[in-house]
């Protein structure tokens, strides 16, 4: 039989998830950066593909802090707090396209990579819901890096 999934477990696991919350919002404001501010030959591809990237993390950020609620913990809501737990620096509106798709792929595989170890350590506590949030939201990340990565030369 397996074992309960105890309130210990749902605390590790919501603490895990604190961190991918604030790079979620870390990386949302930064694809509004590149989207507002980008220039040159690249403008329409990014601007086009940064507002589907924007526009589809809203509603993720969304939903990692009500599962963070929902096992029990308070998701962090601050500016300070987003800062303090994530790793993902702010963009340069003054950078060149390039540098801007970089950086976002960047902060994409930051987030996939600190995601990627999280879905085993929910699975193994018999947190199916937030293993299936987490591995969708993988997917997401390497679906961006990939996009973004076409765009430039590496």
């Amino acid at each position: 039989m397996s074992n309960p999934f105890s309130q210990a477990d749902r605390t590790q696991i919501a603490e895990a998830m604190k961190p991918i919350l604030a790079e979620s919002v870390q990386l949302y404001v930064a694809t509004q950066n590149v989207h507002w501010n980008v220039t040159g030959p690249l403008f329409q591809a990014v601007h086009a593909l940064t507002e589907e990237q924007y526009l589809e993390l809203a509603p993720a950020i969304d939903e990692i802090a009500e599962r963070i609620r929902s096992l029990g913990q308070k998701a962090p809501g601050t500016m300070a707090q987003y800062m303090a737990l994530g790793s993902i620096e702010d963009g340069d509106e003054n950078a060149n396209a390039e540098d801007m798709v970089r950086a976002l792929k960047n902060g994409h595989n930051t987030i996939a990579n600190h995601i990627r170890p999280l879905v085993a350590t929910a699975a193994d506590v018999n947190d199916e819901v937030s293993a299936g949030l987490l591995t969708d939201r993988l997917t997401v990340h390497e679906k961006a890096q990939w996009m973004l990565g076409a765009m430039v030369a590496e």
